[in-house]
């Protein structure tokens, strides 16, 4: 998974990486502009390439990074913002996209009416919460309330089946905690500690304004995460999450009823919506037979209060601002942000959240054309053509291999920019009574989208990201690669302005060529061309593999972004394969292109220095300290600069471009470079 770029005004002094000279104005260049000169490259690559940007442009009160992806997703909110109000003011039809667009976004900035509103909208599920008597009537209500949006206990979804991927299965995970990842319950620094206290706190507070006495909502809150605690116990770390065999266990309903008996598992699947299966797939079934354990051994009213709790924080952003702003305050404790969104920030993300494909099928027709389509797919057949000739000249995979990649490969379908058929949202009913419960329909309606897949056939054709969105991803189940148009926005530039050097960094490699290499990495080549997890490789290749990716494990291990806080090698080893992947393959095709050929200068930088800056320019980002250590803990990425400085120290033509020699802090010796693909 990834993000993208933009113009930067910075005030750095621009000196050239070479002798040559050129008629371009540095100041006016995408790359140069953003140069810290003061730095080396072979000391810290990253802070050369983005240290004057980031030395001018400190990071808004609001936000807890700032950089290149942020700007792009600054610029993509007032586009959409534009394009609701516009809705809103359209007197459309009633049940017309316009309609449900400029109606969720008129509720939305209405405060006055969520305040007088109060609790009125969800006071139908505050009094099933406390009709709540036993086992059975706590996983009733859990049932319905994940349907709108609040989920407790466990996480379910429905997914294709890892081993069938023709077919549409149900998944059970593990889940049920309210602090981002399992560690948090358990690390002993000062930092985590006092995270879990203000949780309490938070916790606290949400109950209180809901009407409980202080006391019994502190009582109730130190219940809440003594039962999450247990709960993250019987939780797998995030690395254990990156194995897709241990995390595949598919059994019959009556075995999962032998397995956890004190959930009636016919009721709550019927509930739920699931119908007519005869398998289900759990991820962790430790965590499955804790729980059922957990289920019995605390009281039903500790249930009662973790339900609430978990109902009003889910949903705090909908609820009256006192609510909103509890959640803001406790979470900053991760996000390190200073203020509070704005109001109109916040609509428009529940709006994405609601139904951002009908605001992509707006989006696509003012902002994406044909011709910045056609260019990214050709790039993609590019890309996918170096790495087929990198497989190739493989001296570690054995040819058997070699023609199963090959034919993996081929068969990897391309998704660039936005779905040739768009979802139908006909049967969400959005209107004027409160915004609460417009957003309590858009979970419904998406619950039963994803439900009724079960006994249907697979949708090669969906999307799962909409094409406004600054990401892209790979779907190993399908086999495929998704790249929205957002992914590819460069505010104050067209398309067509951008050299290939830069553009084959940025998004070539750091987009594209990821994309496609996830296919390959510890986890995405498990999966065959068809997208099931098979064996498909040799024991000897399989073996040699893992010999390569443990020295980027080790590599990684060794970054300590935060003092007391390193990078999870195995956790994030996936993600690091895919960008020294997607280094190389932009680059093999950048290779071919005439601006490499002709090797002449543009802002006093070789074609060869701007592919790799163009490389960094995609991860331009700084990050508070609180956020960086809450994705240190939970995310399976790597901080932005450890994602360029950690996979060029392997790119041979990085040490050639850039003259990095022994004793620079960014050279390796070549038996410490990481060789896979």
């Amino acid at each position: 998974m990834k993000r993208i770029l933009l113009v930067f005004l910075a005030s750095s002094a621009i000196i050239a990486c070479n002798n040559e000279k050129s008629n371009e104005k540095p100041k006016n260049d995408v790359l140069a502009v953003n140069l810290d000169t003061t730095v080396r490259p072979g000391e810290d690559f990253f802070d050369y390439a983005n240290g004057g940007w980031i030395k001018s442009n400190p990071i808004p009160g609001e936000q807890s990074s700032w950089g290149i992806g942020y700007l792009v997703i600054e610029e993509n909110l007032k586009r959409l913002r534009e394009l609701s109000e516009k809705a809103a003011s359209s007197n459309a039809a009633k049940g017309s996209n316009d309609q449900k667009i400029g109606d969720f976004w008129t509720l939305a900035m209405d405060s006055a009416k969520i305040e007088a509103d109060g609790l009125k909208p969800i006071q139908p599920l505050l009094e099933k919460v406390n009709a709540i008597s036993d086992i059975r009537s706590l996983l009733a209500t859990v049932a319905e309330f994940k349907k709108i949006g609040s989920g407790t206990l466990f996480s379910d979804f429905v997914s294709q089946d890892a081993k069938k991927s023709d077919e549409m299965a149900y998944m059970l995970w593990q889940g049920g905690i309210g602090l981002p990842e399992r560690e948090y319950y358990f690390k002993t620094d000062s930092a985590t500690i006092n995270i879990r206290n203000q949780y309490v706190k938070y916790i606290a507070k949400i109950l209180s304004l809901s009407g409980e006495t202080p006391a019994a909502a502190e009582t109730a809150a130190g219940k809440i995460l003594a039962l999450e605690t247990n709960l993250a116990k019987a939780s797998r770390k995030l690395e254990d999450l990156r194995d897709p065999y241990k995390n595949y266990n598919k059994m019959s309903p009556a075995d999962l009823g032998k397995m956890a008996g004190n959930i009636n598992w016919s009721d709550y699947m019927n509930l739920i919506g699931v119908k007519g299966i005869d398998s289900v797939i759990v991820g962790q079934p430790e965590f499955f037979k804790a729980l059922n354990t957990a289920l019995t051994q605390t009281p039903i009213d500790d249930w009662k209060m973790y339900v609430k709790f978990n109902l009003l924080s889910d949903l705090a952003g909908v609820l009256p601002d006192a609510y909103g702003v509890e959640s803001f305050n406790f979470n900053k404790l991760l996000s390190g942000a200073k203020e509070r969104k704005p109001r109109w920030k916040r609509a428009i993300m529940m709006e994405e959240n609601a139904m951002g494909e009908i605001l992509g099928q707006l989006y696509v027709k003012e902002f994406f054309n044909e011709k910045a389509k056609k260019r990214y797919s050709d790039m993609v057949e590019a890309i996918r053509e170096a790495l087929k000739d990198r497989i190739t000249k493989l001296t570690w995979m054995g040819d058997s291999t070699k023609q199963k990649a090959f034919a993996k490969l081929a068969a990897m379908k391309s998704k660039v920019g936005y779905p040739e058929k768009w979802k139908d949202f006909s049967a969400m009913e959005i209107g004027r009574e409160s915004l609460a419960q417009n957003y309590m329909n858009s979970r419904r309606w998406w619950h039963e989208y994803q439900y009724n897949k079960l006994g249907k056939p697979v949708n090669r054709d969906e999307w799962d990201m909409t094409p406004q969105t600054y990401n892209a991803y790979y779907n190993p189940s399908n086999n495929e690669i998704v790249l929205p148009a957002g992914i590819f926005t460069v505010p104050g530039f067209r398309d067509e302005e951008l050299d290939d050097a830069t553009v084959y960094g940025y998004a070539g490699a750091s987009t594209i060529g990821h994309e496609i290499t996830h296919g390959f990495d510890d986890e995405g080549r498990q999966f065959d061309a068809a997208g099931n997890l098979v064996s498909w490789w040799t024991k000897s290749d399989e073996e040699s593999f893992k010999k390569r990716a443990e020295v980027m494990v080790t590599q990684f291990n060794e970054f300590e972004p935060v003092k007391g806080y390193h990078i999870n090698g195995k956790a994030t080893l996936g993600e690091n394969i895919a960008d020294l992947g997607g280094i190389l393959l932009g680059m093999e095709a950048f290779k071919k292109t005439a601006q490499y050929k002709e090797n002449k200068p543009l802002a006093n930088l070789t074609p060869m220095q701007r592919y790799f800056l163009g490389y960094a320019l995609g991860w331009l980002t700084h990050t508070r300290e609180e956020q960086e250590r809450n994705r240190l803990l939970s995310d399976v990425h790597s901080p932005a600069k450890y994602r360029v400085n950690g996979p060029f120290v392997s790119v041979d033509e990085f040490y050639t471009t850039f003259n990095i020699k022994p004793g620079d802090k960014m050279y390796r010796a070549d038996s410490l470079r990481v060789k896979i693909w």
